[in-house]
């Protein structure tokens, strides 16, 4: 089975029990500061857990792209991934438990085919924070399914950021491969305090890759029909053999991979914050594009680009839209980074023959050990990944100080999230600021496509109690008149006392008033839709938190204009008493 007809399975099978289909999130979360990325299916419906009214449908199902790098280092092994699909379904006071895991058994059995005699499961078996989940238990037992008794790391799940949906989970094993995890979120945590939810909810990720390796028999996810072209690829350029480098190759397709898709959201290499993340992930690619002697020049970076988005362009047209913006960038960036990397090798020579021969001077004093310092100036000054480092530290018969390296390095990620400070807080607790904050940003929108015309579309926001942060389309620095304008429009709108209208709409509506929203042309045409609407001068397809009126947003105050990435402008607000 390939990866599109497991998809096409999995959403024909929910979708006839009743769910509707809905478009994946973009891997930027939108008005969820309190990560930097989309890492799970249920992140875009957090708060349909906590407000189910608002939800576009009860029971919904997705295919959603997911990003995660906390396990970074561990990239390169059989299983895991920075960047892979997640298909859930999700229900907001729809269904339980009982239906969750009985269509859970009957899409792995009957849909795809598994004897039941290679499945078991796992449940919560409860602490002093919460009850063991009996419910499931008895739910797994009538199903004759054999199951197992897990704590909180394993069987209880969330939430995402620092509060937010959590509860007990039932995890679906093939052939001991964790495959299935069902969470059912019963609970909301914040201050460490679990609360139960007025409507308890259901949230259900299955491993695209990892259940293509089951079902294919494979011994591994690279295996699979989402990495085989560009594991051979790799082959071609470097004319090596997977075999003789796994790890190598592995670690170049899903880190080249990753990048693709973080350039297709408009995530340019930076300093801080995503951007460091996207440069990381592309340097620690080149490192092992390097060790395999791929041919000079780092513009393979850009041609492994074309064998990914063979694979994925007709299933997420975002990446054809960002066609030209991923190969210049990666090019780019390999380029760049090439060119450091023969910088890096040479200050190491030189910083490790200055310390090894001191050190042969005072025989008394040496340590073979390169000091964390000039380990750490090689990663800060020159992007050298500490273990690269240590590979050719290694060669020399010198060991690298980690300690120290750690203890700058953490120095420079305090630095680093300073910049990036706004991820903490925000939409995220829906405070009486914040809620004036985001309707602003409606009347901003509305007002830059006034100012600049109707190409312009937001591309981003993030809103503290401090300060709006927000990110749209447009090509160059707007005049100090522009910015005025849009400042002004904003203000009399807000002036006027204009109500703001909750309303429930389909696709076709949402259309003929010009609505605003992302993935708009994927919602189906019968689609439950929230718009909010400013009078008739803005109409956004939006989950809110929203004012009644705009006079009570306050007074509107741009504080900067400047660039976020290519073809994209930031804008920084305030609001002011």
């Amino acid at each position: 089975m390939i990866s599109e007809e497991l998809r096409k399975k999995f959403i024909d099978f929910f979708v006839n029990r009743g769910h509707q289909e809905l478009p994946p999130a973009s891997l930027i979360p939108e008005n969820d500061p309190s990560v930097l990325f989309t890492t799970a299916g249920m992140q875009q419906f957090k708060r349909f857990y906590t407000h189910p009214e608002e939800a576009p449908a009860k029971n919904v199902v997705t295919i959603q792209p997911c990003l995660r790098t906390s396990d970074i280092e561990l990239v390169g092994d059989d299983t895991h991934l920075t960047f892979f699909e997640m298909l859930g379904n999700f229900s907001f006071g729809g269904y339980g438990k009982k239906e969750t895991i009985e269509w859970a058994y009957e899409f792995l059995t009957k849909a795809l085919g598994i004897k039941s005699k290679r499945i078991k499961c796992s449940i919560f078996k409860g602490d002093d924070k919460n009850p063991r989940d009996d419910e499931s238990s008895h739910i797994l037992k009538n199903l004759r399914i054999v199951f197992e008794e897990h704590g909180r790391d394993d069987n209880f799940w969330g939430p995402t950021g620092s509060e937010g949906p959590c509860g007990p989970t039932v995890e679906f094993y093939v052939d001991s491969v964790e495959v299935w995890n069902l969470v059912f979120n019963e609970y909301y945590l914040k201050d460490d305090k679990y609360e139960p939810l007025k409507t308890k909810g259901v949230d259900t990720g299955l491993g695209l890759e990892r259940m293509l390796v089951v079902l294919n028999g494979l011994k591994d996810v690279y295996e699979t029909d989402v990495f085989a072209s560009i594991i051979k690829d790799i082959e071609k350029i470097s004319n090596k053999n997977y075999q003789d480098f796994t790890k190598e190759f592995r670690i170049i397709a899903d880190h080249i991979k990753s990048a693709v898709f973080l350039l297709g959201t408009n995530v340019l290499p930076d300093k801080i914050g995503r951007g460091y993340i996207i440069r990381r992930l592309i340097r620690r690619a080149i490192v092992q594009m390097n060790k395999i002697e791929i041919p000079a020049e780092y513009r393979w970076v850009a041609r492994l680009a074309k064998s990914i988005m063979d694979i994925y362009i007709n299933k997420y047209s975002e990446l054809r839209n960002q066609t030209r913006i991923i190969y210049s960038e990666l090019e780019k960036e390999g380029i760049k980074f090439g060119d450091t990397l023969e910088k890096g090798v040479k200050e190491f020579e030189k910083s490790a023959s200055i310390y090894i021969s001191w050190n042969k001077e005072k025989p008394k004093l040496r340590k073979k050990e390169l000091p964390g310092q000039i380990v750490f100036r090689l990663y800060e000054t020159y992007g050298f990944p500490v273990e690269l480092t240590e590979e050719i530290a290694k060669e020399k018969g010198l060991t690298i100080d980690k300690e120290g390296f750690n203890e700058d390095l953490k120095k420079h990620q305090d630095i680093s999230r300073a910049g990036v400070s706004g991820f903490k807080s925000g939409l995220v607790g829906e405070s009486e600021i914040t809620t004036r904050m985001h309707t602003a940003t409606h009347l901003l929108l509305k007002a830059l496509q006034e100012v600049l015309g109707k190409d312009v579309h937001q591309r981003g926001s993030n809103i503290n109690e401090e300060r709006i942060r927000f990110d749209f389309s447009y090509p160059k620095p707007m005049t100090e008149e522009e910015i005025k304008k849009v400042e002004n429009i904003v203000n009399q709108k807000i002036a006027e006392d204009i109500p703001v209208v909750k309303k429930e709409t389909t696709i076709e509506e949402a259309k003929k008033l010009g609505a605003e929203a992302q993935f708009l042309n994927k919602y189906g045409v019968y689609a439950k839709l929230t718009m909010y609407s400013i009078g008739d001068y803005s109409h956004e397809l939006c989950g809110g938190p929203h004012v009644k009126s705009t006079s009570e947003i306050g007074k509107f105050k741009i504080i900067k204009e400047e660039s976020s990435s290519a073809g994209v402008r930031r804008i920084r607000a305030i609001l002011e008493p």
